[in-house]
């Protein structure tokens, strides 16, 4: 790297903590030594108390953007000079781009991803009755990408713990912002009766829950005799590979059964184009850094 860096090198960052695991550097870079761009990418390690330190920081030397990863995010929104309308709705977002005169703009590039991940195995969101579990912040960011791309109906699903509160905000928030979409609403995941009945009418199951991850690997979100041959399954869970309901959905001859691992290249993706104005090599990176 250090023999394409000069002067006029144009510097993107992480910022959260902890980012010492994270890939993004490695891909980021990958890509602009890939394309020819002149710029660099680096993880700066920002406890919460410090990201309006860091984000002004970051305008004073004038980069040309940079994500956040958690804990920063809801703060990061509240800092930049405005926010993309899905940002605005989620209320956090994950990538801001830095104008040449300071303005910063934030986006939320996990709903985006997810959708884009969904396109890639040939699964179009609108027009569809789907159905998520979860009101987390990628359940969040999902919900809300999918009101903006058309989704015609939206049930989601959480059990009735303190995160079911964020699910009738979403819901709000979708119905003020989104008012051309059919229906969306919340229910509790934990009457499997109703929850049965709204997935034998859908088109989409999306699993934003923590279940499939470990130490949950075990752990199915819906019982596996609700999937159909007619639903697509999608889960945000990329470690492992394959979650459990991913893998009875291939043995049910679900229409589609998609990983998580595609929505955390995705995401990326948005954001580097976000960032440049160009297509990152997906594929090329998709092998190298994520096979």
């Amino acid at each position: 790297m250090e023999r394409r860096i000069n002067g006029h090198t144009r510097l993107y960052a992480l910022i959260g903590s902890p980012v010492g695991h994270s890939g993004s550097p490695a891909m980021y870079n990958y890509s602009f030594e890939k394309l020819g761009i002149d710029a660099a990418y680096l993880a700066f390690d920002t406890p919460l108390e410090k990201t309006e330190e860091t984000v002004n920081a970051l305008r004073t030397l004038n980069v040309g953007g940079f994500n956040i990863t958690m804990p920063n995010k809801t703060a990061v929104a509240q800092l930049v000079d405005r926010l993309s309308p899905a940002a605005e709705m989620v209320g956090a977002c994950n990538t801001v781009v830095v104008e040449k005169d300071g303005t910063m703009t934030g986006h939320i590039t996990d709903g985006t991803g997810f959708i884009r991940n969904l396109k890639e195995h040939g699964v179009e969101i609108k027009g569809t009755k789907a159905v998520l579990l979860g009101t987390g912040g990628a359940a969040t960011a999902i919900a809300v990408q999918a009101a903006l791309d058309g989704v015609k109906e939206l049930a989601i699903f959480n059990k009735k713990d303190e995160f079911y509160a964020n699910g009738e905000k979403t819901v709000e928030k979708i119905k003020k912002a989104v008012p051309s979409i059919g229906k969306v609403y919340i229910e509790d995941l934990d009457n499997t009766e109703l929850l049965g009945k709204v997935l034998s009418e859908s088109d989409i199951l999306i699993n934003a829950t923590r279940a499939g991850m470990s130490p949950l690997q075990d752990v199915i979100p819906v019982p596996a005799e609700f999937l159909h041959k007619d639903l697509a399954v999608a889960d945000v869970v990329y470690n492992p590979r394959e979650t459990l309901l991913v893998q009875k959905a291939k043995e049910t001859g679900c229409r589609a059964a998609i990983g998580g691992i595609g929505m955390l290249l995705w995401q990326g993706a948005a954001a580097f184009e976000l960032f440049t104005g160009k297509e990152m090599p997906a594929q090329e990176v998709m092998e190298k850094f994520f096979d």
